[in-house]
Formats: structure tokens, sequence, C-alpha cells
């Protein structure tokens, strides 16, 4: 049954008039237009659909919008800035990390999840929590790349290196 439900996303409230049992990925796509977030297994095991809400990923093909209404939500294009890429997505164009790119929004936002919570991860605690994001052409590698060149680039910005 629908009923009017208040999203924040991308730092705009959006009220929605939709079923508080529908998947946070649909309510994104069907009601918001914003379709950067891909249907991938519509399991949560694959990652494509991977958003922030309160800063962590989420799977959004497995959250119903009605447990996240009132809290902040990121999707891949509420990423940029002022027309400025944010690091983590110039990390991804530097290292070629994408090959189809059906993936790389979920990457990238698990990733932008993970250096707001360790600005300076190890190899291994990328690969941990990049674990579950399922890049299909293979390009783990670049990937992690990326992920290390974004941290490199945000903890010089702090320190105003260039």
């Amino acid at each position: 049954m629908a009923a009017p439900i208040e999203l924040h996303v991308n730092g705009r409230r959006h009220l929605v008039d939709t079923d508080p049992g529908k998947s946070l990925l649909a309510a994104l796509r069907e009601d918001l237009d914003l379709t950067g977030a891909k249907y991938g297994c519509g399991e949560g095991q694959c990652g494509a659909c991977t958003v922030l809400v309160d800063g962590r990923p989420v799977r959004s093909c497995v959250t119903p919008v009605g447990t996240v209404a009132g809290r902040p939500i990121l999707t891949i294009e509420g990423l940029a800035q002022n027309g400025r890429l944010h690091p983590v997505q110039e990390a991804f164009l530097a290292e070629n990390a994408m090959q189809c790119g059906y993936c790389t929004p979920g990457m990238i936002m698990a990733a932008v999840g993970l250096l707001s919570r360790e600005p300076a991860p190890t190899e291994d605690e990328i690969r941990r929590a990049m674990d579950g994001n399922i890049c299909r052409c293979g390009t783990y590698s670049r990937i992690i790349a990326a992920i290390r060149r974004a941290a490199r680039m945000t903890t010089e910005a702090r320190h105003g290196c260039d």
C-alpha cells in the first residue's frame, strides 16, 4: 500500500508516494529517476546497487525504502560537487578501473564508504571492504589501485599537498 515517504537523497528532500516495502533501488530509479545504481542480482550479493545510507554502504536492492525514510542517502549522482569529480571518481578514471562500467557506481560508492571510515586503508582492508562487489570484467587490480590512489589524494588534500 502506497504511503508518502520522505527521502533525503544527495542533499535534497523528496516526498515519494510509494510502498514502504519497495526496494530503495526501485524508488531511486523509478520514482526519482536516479539510474546510477544498477540492478544486478536482486539479492544484495553483487554490489551493483550500492549506495550510502548514513555514510555506510548498503545494497539498495534489498533495502526497503521505508527503512531509510529521513536518513541521508548518497548515490553516485551526488558525489561530484560544483562540477568537480569526487577523488574516488577521479582515481577510477586515472587507473582505468572500469571496463564495461556496470559495476562501477557500486564499486565507487563502496570505496567512498570505506575511505570515509578508514582514510588510509591497507590493501587487505580494501579487499575486505570491496568483497561482494563483483566486477564481471575482472578489473580488480585496477580497482584496488584506484582506491589506493583516492586514499593518497584525499590524504594529500587534507594536508595541503598537491
